[in-house]
């Protein structure tokens, strides 16, 4: 009898411990599905650029390469994903097809494919040694086929389609699972070439019948979307909720990394973004992989403004990922560990006076319970409401992450964090949105109180997770520049750094010259540099640029235009925007050069960048001979990096003009940053 009381009296207390606990929030407009969650939870994952492009130094292949070119002499996948796994990434999407066409396994609807090339007689395939490496290093599997194809002679007509739909069939049933399936939306052709209508109705449906785990990236029944650029940054306010007509195509850069406050659609952005200049490996790129300094503002401005970073790393000519590259993917996730292992609000008191029905299950202790399935929650209707971390002791930080339980959808609008200090409370931060994951980067504070504010909330506010952290200081790299008479100047923005440098292509050491003051180098050369502090104990990674001759007695002959001496000024960011109607821009050098190539630096996103073009030299200004016809700066659009044209053989000239056939936006007025000449 006594058993059966204490037995009634414990199912009392539960009944009522259930009764007096709140209901859940409701979930607030477009949510994840659980495949989305998962994705969001992979956080960073590498990017596989390799193919012809590889060997021959283009960005964009036209398709009619010999595929014998591709043969890399020492390929292994294993390395890939190796390198992969230790840099902390968690999966691999591969171009298994460019826009040249070339499959990068046998494909039996094409004839530009690994199987026509000189690597393993023809009998290797890379798809099953990537996703078989994929497996053996626990690393998720990723296919990008891109629907453009410049070598299959069905591109541009309905039977391209099915062509397309069985190649994609090919590469999503032989290999194992697929946890994304990229679809690139770049299409060249336009209406002086083929015009291909794709069928993405059916191309949904192979991807959902075969893999119907995977998400899609790109066309218009894409469960991702892409950032709107490609330098690595999502948008300071980021919704992971999206509105559009069922297509993004036109959407502008801005709308695409902004997301859609209250969108009607679960629509995340992935930032996609090379550790080099381009996208395919070149031997004039091994000293220009990211530095840590930038691949941490890459991976802040991704990772940590809610968004998935697909951080590319293109293989070498050997099928190897370079040293550099791999050094550097290293550096970054040591850092990343050591700023993230120790989470200082772990052990520390949370108190606020909003918590959901005042019950523990919605209590502040989840905010640091390491378990992104609990959340503080608020009352329904209580839009704003602030959390306090007293941290018992005063702590140093520069770090604060927070997380929304994005299940129930994307709510907080504004938040601000704030620190006690001297009877005051301090403003640290005020930002827009969470979402999945938000990381706070700022100067350090030290202090024992904290304070989350959340200002402004869609619906309730559901935060999954706190987190304040130190991260170590690191040293700036310098930075190297040049005026137009032939100037070197070195800056570097790290506390009493000591500079040495170099300008002979060796490895700068503190036995190098010391950097004190400007210096001459008219007629180009290597220029490397590197800081030190901490009595030399500390130094930051080496920077070089190459330099070919200064402008200095260059000038630009132009009808009209104000400023187009910034054309040859030395300084890529000035801008020169060629007047109305005007296309061409003339350069006279002032003597008569070899050239074996020329340069042009476009302007960070603007629409006047050239795509199209000619190239002309002369000897005396007055006739002129067409060295490049109709040629394209390929990707300039999404990339808009500094781009190297060689000529097949020297010329002589005293004048160049650079005339645009087409900009990236037709019909917008020219722009240049700048134009320069390969003389070496």
């Amino acid at each position: 009898m006594k058993n059966t009381t204490i037995l009634f009296t414990f199912l009392i207390i539960v009944l009522l411990t259930a009764c007096n606990t709140p209901e859940p929030p409701v979930p607030y407009g477009a949510v994840p599905t659980s495949l989305q969650v998962k994705w969001h939870q992979m956080e960073y994952y590498m990017f596989i650029h390799f193919g012809p492009n590889t060997f021959t130094d283009k960005e964009w292949g036209h398709g009619d390469e010999d595929p014998k070119v591709f043969s890399p002499t020492h390929l292994d996948c294993g390395q890939w994903a190796r390198i992969a796994r230790d840099a902390g990434m968690n999966a691999i999407i591969i171009t298994a097809k460019h826009h040249d066409g070339f499959c990068l396994w046998p494909s039996q609807y094409s004839t530009h494919t690994v199987r026509e090339s000189a690597w393993k007689d023809g009998k290797g395939d890379i798809l099953r040694e990537l996703s078989d490496a994929c497996k053996e290093y626990g690393l998720k599997f990723g296919v990008y086929l891109s629907p453009w194809d410049r070598n299959h002679p069905t591109y541009g007509s309905d039977e391209y389609n099915t062509v397309f739909a069985n190649t994609l069939t090919e590469a999503l049933s032989n290999y194992g699972p697929v946890f994304e399936q990229w679809f690139d939306g770049a299409n060249g052709e336009g209406p002086n070439g083929k015009l291909q209508v794709y069928d993405w109705e059916v191309f949904r449906d192979v991807v959902h019948k075969l893999q119907p785990d995977a998400l899609i990236f790109g066309g218009p029944y894409r469960n991702i979307r892409w950032v709107g650029n490609e330098q690595g940054y999502a948008g300071e306010t980021n919704w992971a909720t999206f509105t559009s007509d069922n297509s993004i195509d036109g959407a502008s850069g801005n709308i695409l990394a902004s997301g859609t406050e209250n969108g009607k659609e679960w629509l995340p952005a992935e930032v996609d973004v090379s550790i080099r200049p381009g996208w395919f490996f070149s031997p004039s790129t091994n000293d220009k992989v990211k530095s840590l300094g930038k691949l941490l503002d890459i991976y802040y401005s991704s990772v940590g403004r809610n968004g998935n970073l697909l951080l590319n790393v293109p293989p070498d000519r050997r099928g190897l990922i370079h040293p550099n590259d791999s050094a550097h993917l290293m550096e970054l996730r040591r850092t990343l560990d050591a700023t993230f292992t120790v989470n200082l609000a772990q052990n520390a008191r949370l108190t606020s006076k909003e918590v959901r029905g005042q019950s523990s299950k919605y209590g502040v202790k989840k905010l640091t319970d390491g378990n992104f399935d609990t959340y503080w929650a608020t009352d329904d209707g209580k839009l704003s409401s602030s959390v306090e971390i007293d941290l018992k002791k005063a702590q140093t930080f520069n770090r604060i992450v927070l997380q929304e339980y994005i299940p129930l959808g994307q709510r907080v609008k504004v938040f601000s964090v704030e620190y006690w200090n001297d009877g005051a409370w301090q403003l640290i931060d005020r930002q827009t949105t969470i979402g999945y994951k938000r990381i706070l980067c700022f100067p350090e504070v030290t202090a024992q109180r904290v304070r989350v504010n959340i200002e402004e909330s869609l619906a309730c506010p559901v935060i999954s997770e706190i987190g304040i952290y130190k991260a170590p200081e690191i040293l700036a790299t310098p930075v190297i520049g040049r005026t137009k008479q032939g100037q070197v100047y070195i800056h570097c923005e790290s506390t009493d750094p000591v500079v040495y440098y170099t300008v002979d292509g060796t490895e700068p050491t503190v036995s190098s010259k010391r950097y004190t003051d400007s210096f001459n180098l008219p007629q180009g050369g290597i220029v490397q540099a590197k800081a030190f502090i901490n009595n030399n104990k500390q130094s930051s990674e080496t920077v070089r640029e190459d330099y070919d001759l200064a402008p200095a007695k260059w000038m630009v002959m132009s009808s009209e235009g104000r400023g187009m001496e910034r054309a040859v000024d030395g300084n890529p960011y000035s801008v020169y925007t060629l007047p109305e109607g005007q296309t061409a821009i003339v350069v006279n050098f002032g003597e008569e050069l070899r050239l074996n190539g020329f340069t042009y630096t476009p302007v960070n996103g603007a629409s006047g960048n050239i795509y199209r073009y000619n190239f002309f030299v002369s000897r005396n200004g007055q006739k002129w001979d067409k060295i490049e016809s109709n040629a394209s700066f390929d990707n300039i659009n999404n990339n808009p990096v500094q781009q190297f044209v060689r000529f097949d053989q020297p010329v002589e000239a005293s004048c160049i003009k650079l005339e645009a056939t087409e900009t990236v936006e037709p019909g917008k007025p020219v722009v240049v940053g700048e134009i320069g000449v390969l003389t070496k």
